[in-house]
């Protein structure tokens, strides 16, 4: 555990809060795509099996139930509370997120450090999680209007992977034989993926206006 970790974890879990803040609270999706909240929760679903077999710490587990709760009823959240359902925009919110994921499994067969049952789910995990939030931020194109807690979520979750970069920049520097190439690839592609985001969000930060993206 260092800083960055630990910073990286907390963005992430501030991100979650901000999210069930905004559905618990208000009421209301708006704005938000069920679509990368189901994908999200495939990926805690098969990055964390090994909760069931391994113990690493008490931090550890917490944050993966944590994960994998909140993931699960933001879903529940989204697709079966009365008030909450009925402000999901179904019709905007049309991204094709299934053909997201039989490419990353098939990639995850391929392509992974070892070839065991946990290890490709948990590779899979990875390759899901770095492409999960396109329906979101294809969601937030068509509406264009993003409410202040929905670009706030964004911003921590894009925050919470560019912390993980710097936790492994400082890894690779302080820890002999630190190489994770899959790791390494997949979070850099869910950064980038960021970028026009947050140079909208910064540039209607630094401009004291409502956050747009272009359509």
């Amino acid at each position: 555990m260092n800083i960055f970790r630990l910073a990286a974890d907390m963005t992430h879990l501030a991100s979650v809060l901000v999210l069930l803040l905004k559905i618990h609270t208000i009421k209301s999706c708006a704005g938000v795509s069920l679509r990368t909240q189901e994908l999200y929760a495939i990926v805690f679903a098969t990055r964390y099996l090994d909760i069931f077999t391994s113990f690493v710490s008490v931090y550890n587990t917490v944050m993966k139930l944590v994960f994998l709760g909140s993931s699960f009823s933001i879903v529940w959240y989204m697709r079966y509370h009365k008030a909450v359902h009925r402000t999901y925009d179904r019709e905007q919110d049309t991204f094709r997120h299934w053909f997201l994921v039989l490419p990353c499994l098939f990639l995850a067969l391929l392509i992974h450090e070892k070839f065991t049952f946990l290890e490709v789910l948990w590779t899979f995990s990875l390759y899901l999680e770095a492409v999960a939030i396109l329906p979101q931020l294809v969601l937030l194109q068509r509406t264009r209007n993003i409410d202040n807690l929905t670009g706030q979520y964004i911003f921590l979750l894009g925050g919470y992977r560019g912390l993980y970069i710097l936790n492994w920049i400082y890894r690779y520097f302080t820890e002999p034989h630190f190489v994770h190439w899959i790791t390494w690839i997949a979070g850099l592609v869910q950064t980038l993926l960021y970028a026009d985001f947050f140079y909208y969000y910064f540039l209607s930060w630094k401009n004291n206006k409502k956050l747009q993206l272009p359509a």
